[in-house]
């Protein structure tokens, strides 16, 4: 296969209401789209995480065009596992001269899931299909984004919404995110589960307190209560709690991952194929985790395209895990598909048709777009 086109497109949304988590607030929602597109006129959608810090959207589209398409573009390319290891190699000293490892993770993240998508596009099959033949047609999902002060009616209404699992995010107020966290979980009907999210807030003796103090509540998982690069005694200790901890989205290669599930600390191993490994990446992480025990539940933060490929993902890796979907306001999201993600009784339907199985809508995103750039032969 050979890549003529590699493009980037910018999208920016002001939030009437910010989201919130203990270490920031996004006052507007990026998203970064990648469009590949090959010698036979073949089209492949992938997605860039972008969303800190705030100008970071547009600094990675340049980085892709200028420091990535140029590598990939013009010549016969690998499967994408072997480019998506070849650019990894690559830039690993550009990443390091730099101090941007970051960034060309992302970047290279996002064209790997354009990549599959085109691939998979060119061999006719569902991306998922395309990874293994075993995958399923559907995925349990959680609703998430849930800021902890508006937890009951955000609950209440992806409960009528079809979820039937709740991720809240803690980590602001000790004593307030605790009361409410208990009184949530009173309130679960039978076949619920609910989930914390601390996005690394709290200080090892907070994170043991609040742990001890939620202990019985029957928490499907404590996601990042403490920095991810917190020492093993750290993790250890927080773990010997014996309530599952989840975590995965801040770290940055196969060595990482390696080590954090062999480590056993983590329950729960939730890379972000946008952040970090693409679909390439995140697969073969999904496959380590599960025959090691662990769950596989991908992160996901951001815009459609992502969002689609997580699901496949899933799809293809198999065991229990759950498929992250923000429920906040997000028009980026909707911009893919409207009627899409369409939940019922807590599951996810993926699309039908080759690839992802959808296409962002251009038209609707067209107000929203800040950056255009791309580099090869129209």
């Amino acid at each position: 296969m050979t890549i003529r086109t590699v493009e980037a497109f910018v999208f920016r949304v002001p939030l009437e209401r910010p989201v919130s988590t203990s270490f920031g607030t996004m006052r507007d929602r990026p998203a970064v789209l990648v469009r590949l597109e090959d010698e036979a006129g073949t089209v492949g959608w992938g997605e860039i995480w972008c969303n800190w810090p705030a100008c970071g959207a547009e600094h990675r589209a340049r980085l892709l065009v200028t420091d990535i398409a140029p590598r990939v573009v013009g010549r016969p390319l690998p499967s994408p596992p072997g480019l998506w290891r070849e650019l990894t190699a690559a830039t690993d000293i550009l990443g390091l001269q730099t101090g941007e490892a970051g960034p060309f993770a992302q970047v290279i993240a996002g064209l790997d899931i354009a990549y599959w998508d085109l691939t998979a596009r060119r061999r006719g099959k569902p991306l998922a299909r395309a990874l293994t033949q075993r995958a399923t047609s559907s995925v349990r999902a959680y609703a998430s984004g849930i800021h902890i002060r508006d937890a009951e009616a955000v609950v209440a209404q992806s409960r009528a919404a079809g979820y039937r699992d709740f991720k809240v995010k803690v980590g602001f107020d000790f004593d307030r995110d605790l009361a409410a966290i208990r009184s949530l979980a009173d309130q679960l009907e039978p076949g619920e589960t609910l989930y914390a999210d601390a996005n690394q807030g709290f200080s090892e003796s907070q994170a043991r307190a609040f742990l001890q103090a939620v202990r019985n509540l029957g928490l499907g998982w404590m996601e990042e209560p403490v920095r991810v690069d917190s020492t093993e005694t750290v993790w250890s200790g927080l773990a010997e709690i014996k309530i599952p901890l989840a975590g995965g989205e801040n770290l940055i290669g196969c060595s990482a991952f390696d080590a954090a599930i062999t480590a056993g600390h983590l329950s729960v191993i939730q890379p972000d194929a946008a952040k970090w490994g693409g679909v390439s990446g995140c697969f073969s992480v999904a496959k380590t985790a599960l025959a090691s025990g662990r769950r596989y539940c991908p992160h996901f933060l951001g815009a459609g395209i992502g969002l689609v490929a997580s699901a496949h993902i899933l799809a293809a890796a198999g065991g229990d895990g759950r498929l992250e979907i923000d429920v906040n306001a997000n028009p980026l999201r909707d911009a893919v598909e409207p009627v899409w993600p369409d939940i019922r009784n807590g599951s996810l339907i993926l699309p039908e048709g080759p690839g992802l199985g959808l296409v962002p809508a251009l038209e609707r995103l067209a107000p929203f777009e800040t950056l255009k750039v791309g580099f090869g032969q129209p």
